[in-house]
């Protein structure tokens, strides 16, 4: 009898070790993969997707179209301009390494966002400039990083990007996904300058 209730004890303590190491694995992994998304669009996805995907706290990126009327959109729909989709991007981040501020800050250095459904060569309101917030947080603070970019007074003239809240990403063909590293030499009107936004 005495056996026996030994080997019991032992398994609760067992049960118990398991138990604790489990949640513990699980806390771990629940911190690691806590992730927030931003949808941004500042024309061609291409440029984009190549300047985004490389900021320290990217963990992935996706071209697509946001902010139209026509469902289930396609690029034969989206480039005619008629749709009111915007060539946009999805990118998943880690909050803990680059806050969604500093993702802003980059994404007005990264494109003109005072040329209304215009960047470069590429001219229509599927180029327009628009950041398509998730929530009440991330409007406020697309809209204080918005005064901060004008108020830099670095792009020379008035901010014009969207600030309208997400509703639905359709994501692009294949063969736009990560088009510049396919194609190294493919087009692109995006490049980072080095102004200084009072970040």
């Amino acid at each position: 009898m005495k056996k026996f209730r030994l080997l019991l004890a032992c398994l609760s303590i067992l049960m118990l070790s398991i138990t604790a190491t489990g949640e513990a694995a699980t806390q771990g992994a629940a911190m690691n993969t806590t992730t927030q998304t931003a949808y941004l669009a500042g024309g061609c996805f291409w440029g984009m997707e190549e300047l985004v995907r490389e900021i320290p706290g990217v963990l992935a990126t996706e071209v697509g179209y946001t902010g139209g009327s026509v469902p289930n959109a396609t690029y034969d729909k989206v480039k005619t301009g008629q749709s009111g989709h915007a060539e946009s991007l999805k990118i998943v981040f880690d909050p803990q390494q680059l806050s969604y501020r500093h993702l802003l800050f980059e994404f007005f250095r990264m494109h003109n966002p005072t040329t209304a459904n215009r960047q470069g060569n590429d001219i229509g309101t599927q180029y327009r400039s628009a950041i398509f917030y998730m929530d009440e947080a991330q409007r406020q603070t697309a809209l204080a990083v918005i005064k901060t970019v004008d108020d830099s007074g670095e792009w020379h003239a008035k901010v014009v990007t969207e600030v309208v809240p997400f509703k639905e990403f359709y994501r692009a063909e294949e063969y736009h996904q990560k088009y510049l590293v396919k194609h190294p030499n493919g087009y692109t009107c995006h490049f980072r300058r080095d102004y200084r936004l009072g970040e």
